[in-house]
């Protein structure tokens, strides 16, 4: 979708392994902070992988009383913290046109991956002792669609809300989709973003019996290894990203400070594997193509790609290819770099970080570091800033995420 009205983030919201706010989070990843560490979630000893990328510090009853707190399953709570933040952050005031948005010119898009995996295998549990005691709000917890209803519940929004699942590109296209609705009139204002809480032994079981996730148990900070040569397998991680975008005419009417404009992205498919990508890169380099077009943005404008950079041997050689394949030159120019290596896989939030990483790179005019690169896999030859962040100027970026199925989303923002 082409048009001349801008689209633009006004403000954002993050709960990650390294921060519980926007702020810390951002801190953490310039720092080159690890947030993996032994999984406390539940018992992980004798499991090939016990280490992930959670939350620590979050308690819900900071932010919902007793009854929502068991309506409620932890990737809702997630996601109604850092939308919370997102308002705040914009000066935003949902209800009033003076100052604000109307609630019915509001809307919502908040993706996941997983839903609420960690309250279905609660709950299995439960019924197995007693099936009278399994929660009578457990069926409402759990669906895919319910960050987004409890985000417009908590916030009052009564314009359109939404979700879609795609895998680990469902934080990127939460922006594109949000931008959809601005453009198209149905909305002035949207909060989106990405929301996952998924580990549990299920989960980590499956993922370990594919081979997918870094055994490095002994040395959790080093695990996630994006581009590396010996990278191993990606980290499991959870957390909630969300921004506020609108209409920079309706930002500017009531004095907001924008981060950036989304100024356009693509979504296409690779049709080769339900979790491989293919080798080709063909998939992801259209969807970079017609992310860049989609944008009016010339391949020699983007300053910093934000990449998946999941640190499997597989996406990391694939999403090098992709990125010579439609930067040519220019590739060698830009900085490329993954936050994966820092917090993991945040899997449906995982896209909606980037998208925060690249605003606050164009806002500060620094990238963050990849951490662990100690050195470059095959093929991994662009500059990924490794260990330390670097001072840039980032007037445009894109965010590349791509996901189980062959799902390829790619947005682009850029300096207001």
């Amino acid at each position: 979708m082409q048009s001349n009205q801008q689209v633009v983030v006004t403000g954002f919201g993050a709960l990650t392994p390294v921060g519980n706010d926007r702020e810390s989070t951002w801190q953490a990843l310039l720092a080159g902070k690890s947030g993996v560490a032994p999984i406390t979630r539940f018992n992980a000893s004798g499991m090939p992988t016990s280490i992930a990328g959670e939350v620590t510090g979050f308690d819900p009853a900071d932010l919902l009383d007793r009854k929502r707190q068991r309506r409620s399953a932890r990737f809702s709570q997630l996601a109604i913290a850092a939308a919370r933040e997102a308002v705040a952050d914009a000066g935003l005031t949902i209800g009033q046109e003076d100052g604000g948005a109307p609630a019915g010119r509001v809307g919502v898009v908040v993706n996941n991956a997983v839903a609420g995996m960690d309250g279905v295998e609660n709950a299995v549990d439960t019924m197995h002792m007693d099936p009278r005691k399994v929660n009578p709000y457990f069926v409402s917890s759990v669906i895919p669609n319910m960050p987004a209803c409890e985000v417009a519940i908590d916030l009052g929004v009564r314009g359109p809300v939404t979700a879609s699942a795609l895998a680990c590109a469902s934080g990127v296209y939460a922006l594109l989709e949000a931008r959809r609705l601005i453009l198209s009139g149905e909305a002035d204002v949207v909060i989106a973003g990405g929301t996952d809480s998924a580990i549990t032994p299920v989960m980590f079981s499956g993922l370990s019996n594919m081979g997918a996730l870094s055994r490095r148990n002994d040395d959790p900070a080093h695990a996630s290894r994006p581009f590396d040569a010996d990278r191993d397998g990606f980290v499991f991680g959870e957390g909630a990203v969300v921004c506020v975008m609108e209409s920079a005419e309706h930002a500017r009417a009531r004095g907001a400070r924008p981060y950036a404009e989304v100024a356009g992205g693509a979504l296409t498919s690779d049709a080769f594997h339900v979790s491989a990508p293919d080798p080709s890169g063909e998939g992801a380099m259209e969807a970079m193509r017609l992310a860049l077009r989609a944008s009016d943005t010339d391949a020699g404008d983007i300053d910093y790609i934000c990449a998946h950079g999941t640190s499997t041997r597989i996406n990391d050689l694939t999403e090098t290819r992709a990125i010579r394949g439609v930067y040519g030159s220019h590739a060698y120019d830009l900085t490329v770099s993954s936050p994966k290596s820092m917090v993991g896989h945040l899997i449906g939030a995982a896209g909606s970080l980037s998208a925060m990483v690249c605003a606050l790179a164009i806002r500060d005019g620094v990238v963050p570091p990849t951490i662990n690169l100690d050195t470059p896999g095959e093929e991994c030859d662009l500059d990924y800033v490794p260990h330390t962040a670097r001072q840039s100027e980032v007037r445009a970026a894109a965010v590349n995420a791509f996901g189980f199925g062959g799902q390829n989303c790619v947005a682009v923002l850029r300096a207001v």
